[in-house]
């Protein structure tokens, strides 16, 4: 359109001025002041078109995951008493194909438009909700006035979660054993003692009694349940990871015409199955009640101690949309700096798509000190990676290991399924046996 009535312009203003310079007609210079005063008209239409229009966007939530539907709702809004015939509302908000770029014709005045528009989300990260631009002008559109309005909010788009029904972990001392002396943030039948209030303590740990005699609000503290820890280690070294071309194609169109959520597959990416095989599991243990912890050396070493709480999901969920491969420490380096500081008799899983023998090297310190590991090893070659991830397998069995290999393209809830199966009897029997020297 823009270029159409500038086209139309010109040729009226060329012909009127030829006109003149031929003949020196009275209808060519009409068509020469004809041409003039619509410039001036359409220049002066444009400076107003987007004054008093006022333009908001909300999402119903700010935090979802890989797969999830965002939906936001827009709000053009008229403050003057006449009308746009058109405004244009682009989306620029870094999210994969997001959607919400729409034209609004003959917005009158007073008037108010609203709309729907549902993103599926495809990527991690967090991205923000903006920038907003509307562009409006004259009926010619010979000129344009654009705004940009800058994004005021951020989405945070967590790892996709598998569904697990079954995956095995060792179940540490009986619940009523010695308590273990730490503090803990969770409520746990091992209460030790109380302290004064601070912000942030649940309402329900105020021990009322004490309140009472001290007439300030003191709460209870809590020691960690004998029950053994779930720790998450994720390899994200650098170099180690690799990815294939992302071949699969998500039927948008059926999603915006028959309103069914398209079906989205994690991305053949050694990286992106650890990070979704980490939320997943994560959120499994926490479902069972038990205290979940999580390591990885990105650009940083990242330690999340062990809870059981939604809070402590959230915690790991949030980290791991961020997590990146430019660690520099290996995994027997992230594995040696941290297993000193875990309980005796924790599950610790390694998640990694190593083939070197730092695997080996970090299993063994696992067991040296009476932790008890499992190895997720997703196989480098169906990522387009190098072989060696059997002769690994091979060395991990021979310590008494239990391993589960995944390759790209695994249905990872069946995968587990079969994984616990097969393994969870022959790993409570080796882990019975003590393992620890000093």
């Amino acid at each position: 359109m823009n270029q159409a009535g500038r086209i139309f312009i010109a040729i009226i203003l060329i012909v009127g001025i030829a006109g003149v310079l031929v003949t020196g007609a009275v209808m060519y210079t009409r068509l020469i002041l004809t041409g003039s005063l619509i410039i001036l008209v359409s220049w002066l239409w444009s400076t107003t078109a987007l004054y008093g229009i006022r333009i908001s966007r909300s999402a119903r939530s700010l935090k979802a995951s890989v797969g999830d539907v965002l939906e936001e709702n827009f709000e053009i809004n008229n403050l003057t008493y006449y009308p746009r015939l058109w405004l244009e509302i682009a989306n620029e908000t870094p999210l994969p194909s997001a959607s919400g770029s729409k034209l609004i014709t003959l917005l009158r005045g007073k008037q108010r438009r609203f709309y729907l528009a549902r993103t599926w989300l495809i990527q991690r990260g967090a991205f923000t909700l903006g920038p907003t631009v509307i562009r409006g002008g004259d009926p010619f559109g010979l000129f344009r006035k654009i705004k940009v309005i800058p994004a005021s909010r951020s989405l945070i788009v967590l790892p996709m979660i598998f569904k697990i029904s079954e995956f095995p972990a060792h179940p540490g001392f009986l619940p009523g054993g010695k308590a273990i002396r730490r503090k803990s943030m969770d409520i746990t039948p091992h209460a030790s003692g109380v302290r004064e209030y601070v912000t942030g303590d649940p309402i329900k740990s105020i021990h009322w009694a004490s309140t009472a005699r001290r007439d300030r609000l003191m709460v209870k503290e809590f020691e960690q349940d004998p029950q053994a820890e779930v720790w998450l280690v994720l390899d994200t070294q650098s170099g180690i990871h690799h990815e294939l071309p992302n071949e699969s194609k998500v039927d948008w169109l059926d999603g915006v015409i028959f309103r069914r959520k398209p079906k989205v597959d994690v991305p053949p990416s050694s990286l992106e199955y650890g990070v979704s095989i980490s939320a997943s599991l994560a959120h499994y243990f926490i479902q069972k009640r038990r205290a979940v912890g999580f390591v990885s050396a990105g650009q940083v070493l990242t330690v999340i101690p062990a809870e059981r709480s939604d809070r402590q999901e959230n915690k790991i969920l949030e980290t791991l949309a961020f997590v990146n491969d430019s660690g520099q420490l290996s995994l027997a380096g992230v594995v040696a700096a941290q297993a000193k500081f875990l309980p005796i008799g924790s599950s610790v899983i390694l998640i990694t798509p190593s083939t070197k023998s730092d695997v080996i090297l970090a299993v063994n310190e696992l067991q040296r000190r009476n932790l008890h590991p499992q190895v997720i090893l997703l196989m480098a070659d169906s990522f387009g990676g190098p072989r060696g991830g059997e002769k690994l397998t091979q060395g991990l069995l021979e310590l008494n290991v239990p391993i589960c290999q995944v390759s790209s393209g695994d249905d990872i809830a069946n995968k587990f399924a079969d994984y616990a199966a097969h393994n969870v009897g022959q790993e409570m029997r080796s882990w019975q046996k003590p393992q620890y020297i000093p």
